[in-house]
């Protein structure tokens, strides 16, 4: 009687990415994220006023030592409000990154595991959701649910599904064809196991600079969304409804109230983009 043994197979790892060795512009990119994200947690400390509030009298001041940034046509100071903004504008995209991912990758890893009719139903579904525009997605739910947050992070989760989906049904179904899982099943190890403890730790790395990409995409979607009205409402502080707020500033000749939340948006999609695409590269380097 032969016994087969499960071939190691080496894994990419999060650990032997490496983050910090992929060039200046890789690591300028971590530390602006990092910088963001502890904004967004510190804003209560670090604002020195309060965000909401009003004061008419000092409409449109311009860069002073008490509002380094100026203030908006309400008077409120605009640095206070960008920091707390990075809650609402890291938050939706947050939340739309890990559902999507979640869903994504399940729908993914059961079409390429299961293949036949289950393939091809999860991918004809898929399809069917990717053809439908987020946007307009978003909406729709906002015309039946109301403005807000809640809305337009649950249709945005729903459209950057299949986005994920597809990616890790194509790499799962690589994966899937190698000799180390044809020897876990052999040995009489189950699907799910195989999958859990091996397929998804393999498929991992790759999902996860895919995610970073999207963060960015989500961000901007949601940014948009609030801009337009759809999302976050006044006067709660969001980066995409300041620049629909400070529309009326810049007819004045003030840029400040538009020109701050759009340059922290800018920063936080490129450099969520160029972390997706360094992870992406180094994981492609370790695969040849």
């Amino acid at each position: 009687m032969t016994t087969t043994t499960a071939v190691p197979h080496r894994r990419i790892g999060f650990g032997r990415l490496r983050l910090l060795g992929q060039g200046p512009m890789f690591t300028a990119s971590i530390a602006v994220l990092a910088a963001l994200v502890l904004v967004a947690l510190l804003a209560p400390v670090l604002a020195s006023h309060d965000p909401e509030a009003v004061d008419l009298a000092n409409s449109l001041v311009g860069s002073s030592g008490d509002h380094p940034l100026g203030t908006d046509q309400s008077g409120r100071d605009i640095l206070s409000r960008v920091m707390y903004g990075a809650r609402t504008g890291l938050l939706g995209p947050l939340l739309v990154v890990a559902v999507s991912t979640l869903l994504g990758t399940v729908l993914g890893v059961a079409a390429a595991w299961r293949g036949g009719w289950v393939d091809a139903l999860l991918s004809r579904s898929m399809d069917l959701v990717f053809a439908i525009p987020g946007l307009l997605l978003a909406i729709l739910l906002v015309a039946v649910a109301g403005s807000g947050m809640t809305a337009p992070v649950a249709a945005m989760a729903v459209a950057y599904t299949p986005y994920v989906g597809r990616l890790v049904r194509g790499i799962a179904r690589q994966e899937k064809a190698r000799a180390y899982i044809e020897s876990y099943r052999v040995q009489g190890w189950s699907g799910w196991s195989i999958s859990l403890r091996h397929l998804l730790p393999n498929i991992a790395p790759t999902v996860f600079a895919q995610s970073a990409m999207n963060f960015g995409y989500a961000l901007m979607d949601l940014a948009a969304l609030s801009f337009l009205g759809f999302g976050v409402q006044p006067p709660t502080a969001d980066w995409g409804a300041m620049i629909n707020e400070g529309q009326s500033a810049v007819q004045l000749g003030a840029m400040l109230p538009t020109l701050a939340p759009s340059v922290c948006i800018v920063l936080a999609v490129v450099a969520f983009g160029i972390v997706g695409e360094g992870l992406a590269d180094r994981i492609a380097r370790r695969e040849r």
